[in-house]
């Protein structure tokens, strides 16, 4: 994939079935919800589905899910 020079496949952004944490906070407030297609993740505010839906592709998904894991955005 050549980001630099803007050329980004196309993303499957028809996201149809939505997931939240079973270990959001049991009201249901302040949680995000995840959509997997073929080729992209998106997330959105659960509280505002029809808001904003932030979409990454899977490089960039297994990226910061890899950067969670090891601990990078860990409070100092």
């Amino acid at each position: 994939m050549d980001i630099q020079n803007g050329n980004k496949p196309h993303l499957d952004t028809d996201f149809r079935e939505w997931v939240k944490s079973p270990l959001s906070n049991p009201n249901g407030n302040q949680c995000v919800e995840l959509s997997f297609t073929s080729n992209a993740v998106g997330m959105r505010d659960s509280q505002n589905p029809g808001g904003a839906v932030l979409v990454f592709d899977n490089d960039e998904w297994n990226a910061f899910v890899g950067a969670v894991e090891s601990g990078f955005f860990r409070r100092r």
